[in-house]
């Protein structure tokens, strides 16, 4: 289920968030050319869907983005990550957009996280999605 878009009407690019009640998991999905003030406003809006829905499992799908991706690993690693687990965020598997994969990869490897979060980066939206399936079935209950 849709539950948040915000759409740059100059260009068209989006980060749209979806919740999928059955499985417990938040998907976002950034498309087209988002510049720094449209990255933070939506990291943002992730965090207020959170404060609502504590749900553990997100899915950061950036393989539909074009164009350079804001500079974000330090005011993430500072500021959204910390406040994002206080809130119940658990796992998140990010897809990079395309030709990223290595950079992001070690880039995530180098950034402290707060406790209790974990990060896993992904080639495809359908590898996140199943390690984060595998991450609920781990869980205990």
């Amino acid at each position: 289920m849709q539950i948040s878009q915000q759409i740059d009407l100059t260009d068209g690019s989006s980060c749209t968030v979806y919740y999928d009640e059955h499985q417990g998991l938040m998907r976002a999905v950034w498309l087209g050319y988002v510049d720094t003030a449209e990255a933070y406003a939506g990291a943002e809006r992730l965090l207020e869907i959170e404060q609502q829905l504590r749900c553990p499992y997100l899915l950061n799908d950036n393989s539909g983005l074009r164009g350079p991706w804001f500079d974000s690993m330090e005011w993430l690693s500072r500021v959204w990550l910390p406040q994002a687990a206080t809130l119940g965020l658990r796992y998140v598997a990010h897809v990079p957009q395309p030709g990223d994969l290595a950079g992001e990869t070690a880039a995530i490897h180098h950034t402290p996280l707060p406790e209790g979060l974990e990060i896993q980066v992904f080639d495809t939206p359908a590898h996140a999605e199943q390690w984060l399936r595998d991450m609920q079935v781990a869980q205990p209950h």
